[in-house]
């Protein structure tokens, strides 16, 4: 039965056509787009969503899927035939934001003006990583520089899909800490004074959890705001130092040995590493060369300084496994993995496995972690909030017994 597909499609003047076309399958509709004269770009059931919503965080998250959509869409058009400048071109055009569009075109002018397209893009480091100029210049070498984008989609689009899975399950908990916290100072700080006017007024004997409970409302009132102001100074001096090369080095070290959450985040990293070492090592970048450019994408400074020993190793022929282990810094199923892969000659595969193995252990474990820290913030805070309640009526007991 036919079906009805959204589709958008490149005509021969550079001009985009989008509608509904209906077909049988996909590849249907794409081969009939193409025997109009028609380079599709999109081929689906639903209308393709602007940038290729993959609803990322804020902070660089226009620039991520600015990304991925240019290397889709220059996959496409050059597995299609389309010749690079004239692909460039197109890309261009379909680029929603004007400040990418005008780093495509900027590419586009080096490219014309003699350089390599992997060259073009290296003049724009803040939008193409090492990773990306260096399997750009691999395919340039190789002539398989569609197959080298179309590597490079499916790169980005699972790097992105995690790290926003990893952010989106920390929203959560992050957001119940900070309104307990909020809310057990809202009633600190102007709830349990007005109450403890009553109790000043009637000058009467209070009980020892009320004292308490009041002292630490008259501390906060009086010093509350040299707290804020120190937790303010304390935050900022701390991200300054983890600026620095050490406290960077400090700072990760510290997160890989939280329970639960330091385990979730060497998983994290470790699917990171293979996940670009598996794109690296397909297309024949050598090993070493390899190894500098995925410790440059990681994000723990102390798991990817230890790949320089790993290097060294690889150096001195010991292969890539037995460096890896003496690390210590990666799951022991990754060495054995990795083992594998030289013995079968398969290495590109078993980091291509890795990657999927690590992607989903990832998101167990980040679900392991938010699954204890929900219930703990919520334990803690409903402790608080009862110690509060009980003082109030243990005093309002003490009142109605004085009436008495």
């Amino acid at each position: 039965m036919a079906a009805a597909f959204h589709f958008r499609a490149v005509a021969g003047d550079g001009k985009v056509r989008t509608g509904v076309l209906h077909g049988e399958s996909d590849k249907s509709v794409a081969r009939e787009l193409r025997a109009q004269g028609l380079t599709p770009v999109y081929v689906g059931l639903q209308r393709q969503k602007k940038g290729f919503d993959l609803k990322l965080p804020a902070f660089g998250g226009g620039r991520r899927s600015d990304v991925l959509f240019f290397t889709q869409e220059l996959s496409t058009l050059l597995v299609s035939g389309v010749p690079l400048d004239r692909a460039l071109t197109i890309s261009s055009e379909l680029t929603e934001r004007g400040e990418f569009r005008a780093v495509v075109l900027d590419v586009l002018r080096l490219l014309k003006g003699g350089k390599s397209l992997a060259d073009s893009l290296a003049a724009h480091p803040g939008c193409f990583s090492n990773l990306y100029v260096n399997m750009v210049r691999a395919g340039e070498a190789s002539g398989s520089l569609a197959a080298i984008f179309e590597r490079l989609s499916e790169f980005e689009r699972t790097r992105d899909d995690l790290r926003s899975y990893i952010i989106s399950s920390m929203i959560y908990p992050a957001l119940l800490a900070l309104v307990g916290l909020a809310s057990i100072g809202v009633l600190m700080y102007f709830v349990v004074p007005r109450f403890a006017s009553v109790f000043e007024e009637s000058r009467m004997a209070m009980p020892l959890p009320t004292r308490l409970m009041l002292g630490a409302s008259r501390w906060l009132q009086t010093y509350g705001w040299m707290v804020m102001a120190a937790a303010a100074g304390g935050f900022t001096a701390l991200r300054l130092y983890i600026r620095t090369v050490p406290g960077r080095l400090w700072w990760d070290t510290a997160r890989l040995r939280v329970p639960l959450l330091g385990d979730a985040l060497r998983k994290a990293e470790t699917a990171r590493f293979a996940r670009a070492m598996a794109t690296l090592v397909a297309h024949s970048v050598p090993l070493v060369q390899s190894l500098g450019i995925a410790a440059a994408i990681l994000g723990n400074r102390r798991i990817a300084g230890s790949l320089d020993a790993v290097a060294q190793g690889v150096k001195r022929g010991e292969g890539i496994a037995a460096p890896l282990k003496r690390t210590r810094q990666f799951p022991p199923l990754a060495a054995h993995l990795l083992s594998v892969g030289e013995e079968t000659g398969k290495l590109d595969q078993m980091f291509a496995r890795m990657a999927d193995i690590y992607e989903s252990d990832t998101r167990a474990a980040i679900k392991r972690f938010t699954s204890v820290f929900e219930p703990v913030i919520i334990l803690v805070m409903g402790i608080l909030v009862g110690i509060l309640i009980l003082s109030m009526l243990l005093a309002i007991t003490s009142i109605n017994e004085v009436a008495v």
